[in-house]
């Protein structure tokens, strides 16, 4: 699938690339016009990534927290997964949020976010006066007794 890319004026660097072979997302990185950003804990930022993107209709893209940032410090997104809609093309940003205990200093180009491209369906509602019966029911939180 091509996807088509703007770079923003502030953008630097190499275009995202996927990480190895399997990688279902690709890494961006933080276009800071300082050196960079002291995310103090219980704190949220949005981060410029520079790009903008023309996504195919019938796929969204998805942004997600890294893993390593994540287990090792509780950087995460405040939005996750964050929808890049289809139709969006103004520039993406990152929620950033650090639920770790010590501040975070986010330099430009580090590496923010992964994006994911994925297929969407736009459901077709129907209103109806009863929906079909399951062993659940209308349990809710807890209700299947698994914790």
């Amino acid at each position: 699938m091509k996807v088509k890319i703007k770079k923003w004026e502030h953008y630097k660097g190499e275009l995202p690339a996927y990480q190895s072979a399997g990688a279902s997302g690709f890494d961006v990185r933080a276009q800071l016009s300082g050196d960079s950003i002291t995310l103090k804990k219980g704190e949220r930022v949005m981060i410029p990534t520079g790009l903008s993107f023309e996504i195919p209709f019938g796929y969204e893209i998805q942004s997600r927290p890294r893993s390593g940032w994540a287990a090792k410090h509780g950087l995460t997104l405040m939005n996750s997964p964050g929808t890049i809609d289809a139709d969006y093309r103004g520039e993406v940003k990152i929620i950033l949020v650090n639920l770790g205990q010590e501040d975070i200093v986010i330099q430009d180009q580090d590496r923010c976010a992964q994006l994911v491209i994925c297929p969407i369906y736009q459901a077709q509602f129907e209103v109806v006066e009863e929906l079909g019966d399951t062993a659940r029911g209308a349990g809710g939180f807890g209700s299947t007794g698994k914790t």
